[in-house]
Formats: structure tokens, C-alpha cells, sequence
């Protein structure tokens, strides 16, 4: 019931405004953005497939602005014709590209000699299904899949887990630290310049909530823990080739 009544609140806010692909972003639309949205940029904005709403992307945020610019929304938009949530497969393409602003270099990969498929991973040292998983690890690159792993202290940036999670990054071997520290085994103390911070901030803005988080390579989501041997058919049916 909540959802059919959302879906009518939103038919009624929007007005009748048939917005075509290539036409001027109305004014109201690119004032409200400026005014309220932090990072706005009139290149990260479209006409959606619903009439009378523009598609903000900012960062890693997906918006909607009523073409009033009275309306901001944050939410799924559903095309019940084609069964297809919208929204979600702009966020795929929106998570693709936070992901790769990070940058591997900053990750702690696990990687076989022939490549094929790459799943990233949202990981916490404490977490008893990211030990499950990463224990896993062998089998997905026997399949040709690199696992990269982004760091998420679930318990934030002043816990223990951070701080783990930090001397981890910051080991002279990071993939023999990860794997101790999965295993219950002690890692030396270490502070560097680290990029838990950040992973764990861009983690929350791309929907993070618990661990592990693995997004494929189309930029789909798996929450939670999934068995190697079904994870690397997810892997291998989200192949994006360029």
C-alpha cells in the first residue's frame, strides 16, 4: 500500500512537462541544483524517462529535480512497463565510475595470471563473512576472477576495527596482512598515508551497510556473503566489454 501511495505522490508533484533528449535543461531545474546541491555541475544533468524530472549525478549521488526546481527527490524510479527499475541501472554505471575514481592502487588485490572477471569488495577485517569469503579468494582467481578489496570499518572511523584496518593498508605485504588479520591472527601497528578513510566515505555514499559489499564489473551490487562457486557465475554474467 505505502508503495502505491508513494507512486501517486510522485505523479501528482511532477508537473506535465514532456522533456525531450537534447533539449535545454530548464532554468528552475539548474537554480535549484546550484543552490542546494554541493559539486553541481550542468554537465551531470538529463531529462529522465519520466516526464517533468531531470536525473542529477554528483559524485556518487543519484537525484531527481521536478522541472519546477521545486521538487528534489531521492528514490527508485520503476518503469512498469518493462519491469525495470531505472534508477538502479543509473547507479550501476554511477558506482563503476566511483569505483574506479579510487583507484586500484589503493586497493588490495588478489589478482590471477589471466585475468577474466574483477569483482571489488567492501571489506572489514572483523567480519566474520569476509573471512568466509576471503578464505574463498583461491577459488574465484582459479576462475580467473581478481578480488580487490576497499576497506569499510563497519563500526567507523574511530573504532578498532579502523585501526586495524589502517595497519593492514599500511603493511610492508598488505595481502599477507589481510589474509592474518582475517584469521585472527595479529597485525603489527602501523600508520602511513592510507585510503580507509576514503574508501569507507565513498562506501557510504554508493549505499554501504554492512560487510561484505561486492560490486560486479556492470556495477551491480551483492550484499552480503555468497558462495565462491555462485559468485563466479554473478561474475561472469555481469562481463562488461568495451
Amino acid at each position: 500500500m505505502f508503495r502505491k501511495i508513494a507512486i501517486l505522490i510522485v505523479a501528482v508533484l511532477i508537473p506535465p512537462v514532456v522533456a525531450v533528449a537534447g533539449d535545454p535543461i530548464p532554468d528552475a531545474v539548474l537554480a535549484t541544483g546550484n543552490r542546494l546541491i554541493t559539486d553541481f555541475s550542468t554537465s551531470n544533468v538529463k531529462a529522465s524517462p519520466v516526464s517533468g524530472l531531470y536525473e542529477i549525478i554528483v559524485g556518487p549521488r543519484l537525484l531527481y529535480i521536478s522541472a519546477d526546481g521545486r521538487y528534489i527527490i531521492r528514490g527508485d524510479v520503476i518503469d512498469i512497463d518493462r519491469g525495470e527499475n531505472v534508477s538502479e541501472s543509473a547507479r550501476k554505471q554511477v558506482r563503476i565510475d566511483a569505483v574506479n575514481d579510487l583507484g586500484e592502487d589503493g586497493m588490495i588485490v588478489f589478482a590471477p595470471q589471466d585475468v577474466e572477471r574483477t569483482i571489488t569488495v567492501f571489506t572489514d577485517v572483523t567480519c566474520p563473512y569476509c573471512s568466509k569469503l576471503h578464505n574463498e579468494v583461491g577459488q574465484l582467481n582459479k576462475a580467473g576472477i581478481k578480488v580487490r578489496y576497499l576497506a569499510f570499518p563497519r563500526a567507523g572511523v574511530s573504532s578498532a576495527a579502523y585501526d586495524q584496518m589502517v595497519s593492514v593498508w599500511c603493511a610492508d605485504d598488505p595481502q599477507k596482512a589481510m589474509t592474518d588479520a582475517k584469521a585472527g591472527r595479529p597485525v603489527d601497528p602501523k600508520r602511513c598515508d592510507n585510503p580507509v578513510t576514503e574508501h569507507f566515505q565513498m562506501g557510504q555514499l554508493v549505499g554501504v551497510s554492512g560487510t561484505p559489499t561486492i560490486i560486479l564489473e556492470d556495477g551491480s551490487i551483492i550484499g552480503g556473503y555468497v558462495p565462491a562457486k555462485e559468485l563466479i557465475g554473478y561474475a561472469q554474467e555481469a562481463r562488461v566489454d568495451n
